[in-house]
């Protein structure tokens, strides 16, 4: 009677010990966190051409300066309403140039053509109809 007493403790052991956690082999998967609210928009890129070596740069928008990959130069970064146009006075490519400059060099040809009021074209945000934008008076 012993045996039959010890037999059916242990078979109640073993009972009791599956009832206490999942089966060998079994992991319980926790339940799905939320995702953290985003710290910052990711940045919109946008696109530039590099001065030096004519590459496609692209680059976080707000971005003042972008270092090409290529030749390492340091490019500086105009928005639309910074920027002036001009055909070139010898070949008549449409140039882009700094807001104010007094002369643009042309890449194709390179001749100087000056720039003043009978060649000047408004800014490009400006052909497109964007106001430019206020000046932060914080910089």
């Amino acid at each position: 009677e012993r045996e039959r007493e010890r037999e059916r403790m242990e078979s109640k052991q073993d009972i009791e010990n599956e009832e206490e956690g999942p089966p060998p082999g079994w992991q319980s998967i926790p339940p799905p966190q939320p995702p953290p609210p985003p710290t910052a928009v990711p940045s919109e890129m946008t696109q530039m051409v590099c001065g030096s070596c004519r590459q496609l740069l692209s680059y976080p928008r707000g971005a003042r300066h972008v270092q090409c990959s290529c030749c390492q130069t340091v490019n500086f970064v105009l928005e639309a309403h910074q920027v002036g146009q001009v055909k070139c006075g010898s070949c008549a490519v449409l140039l882009m140039y700094p807001y104010g400059a007094q002369s643009v060099r042309c890449s194709s040809c390179r001749f100087v053509t000056e720039i003043g009021v009978h060649n000047r074209r408004p800014p490009l945000s400006v052909q497109q109809g964007r106001p430019p934008p206020v000046p932060n008076p914080v910089h």
